[in-house]
């Protein structure tokens, strides 16, 4: 990637302070500290990898109230990349078996980069929130039909998508690609047991709005979305096209660091981070 489409998360007032606090208690000029950790990224990413502060959000089942989510996750992402790069392998799981895949290396190398990992920070911090809506629109003179739906309901998103005028739809399929890539992350059972009968493993059968959405539905329309976000003219104008054709071609393997940390770090409190 484009050194121009390499950014940084933002640190807060509270994240600055935490950072400080955890990775260098010794240190008596927090206040240059501070200002270096804003400025010097590779400062900055030393402290974030920092064991100190790996324990210290993962003992804290407060931690979200001290630093924001973004950051949050990042310390989660980059212990995850450490860890992988240890592992000789990562595992699937099918209906009937797990399966060894030696494919850590590509996992690390795609957590190496900085726009990909700053991404997925940002996108797994957007699913501590989800918002409600409720949208009028004119389906003709004189008739005007009302959508509710939230942000994480991903066939309303889609409908949404139809309706809309172009300029809008940017943020539509960005959201539509990271609720597929998330819920495969994080609940990957909940989309594997949602979609089957719990006895037989046979899929469900439903059709429209009610059809439950497979683990192969998220991995096709996520690829999908994340095409069409690349495609958009908002992702040129945000030089953001890259990520965006990163996050399509490796979305199977970029489920897997969040996977990772879901098995990993979060365990029980996951329903907590991501209660709505």
């Amino acid at each position: 990637m484009s050194s121009g489409e390499i950014k940084k998360l933002k640190l807060s007032v509270q994240d600055l302070e935490f950072l400080a606090q955890t990775a260098a208690a010794e240190v008596t000029d927090k206040v240059n500290l501070k200002r270096v950790l804003q400025e010097d990224s590779d400062f900055r990413k030393q402290f974030v990898s920092d064991e100190k502060v790996f324990r210290a959000v993962t003992d804290d089942d407060q931690v979200l109230l001290k630093i924001s989510a973004a950051l949050y996750f990042e310390i989660l992402l980059r212990r995850a990349a450490r860890d992988l790069s240890a592992a000789r392998y990562t595992l699937e799981k099918t209906l009937t078996m797990i399966i060894p895949v030696f494919d850590t290396d590509d996992l690390v190398a795609l957590l190496a980069e900085e726009s990909l990992l700053v991404y997925l920070s940002e996108m797994l911090s957007s699913f501590t929130r989800v918002e409600s809506y409720t949208i009028s629109f004119r389906i003709k003179k004189g008739m005007w039909r009302k959508l509710r739906f939230n942000d994480l309901d991903i066939r309303s998103l889609m409908s949404f998508c139809e309706i809309v005028d172009d300029a809008y739809r940017f943020a539509l399929y960005k959201r539509i690609a990271d609720i597929c890539l998330f819920m495969l992350g994080v609940f990957p059972e909940y989309t594997a047991r949602n979609s089957r009968y719990p006895m037989s493993g046979k899929q469900r059968r439903a059709s429209g709005m009610n059809s439950r959405i497979t683990p192969e539905d998220y991995e096709k329309e996520g690829r999908r979305f994340y095409k069409l976000a690349a495609e958009h003219s908002a992702a040129r104008e945000l030089n953001m096209e890259n990520v965006f054709w990163a996050l399509h071609d490796n979305f199977q393997k970029l489920k897997k660091p969040i996977n990772f940390i879901t098995e990993h770090y979060l365990q029980y409190k996951r329903q907590m981070i991501f209660a709505n």
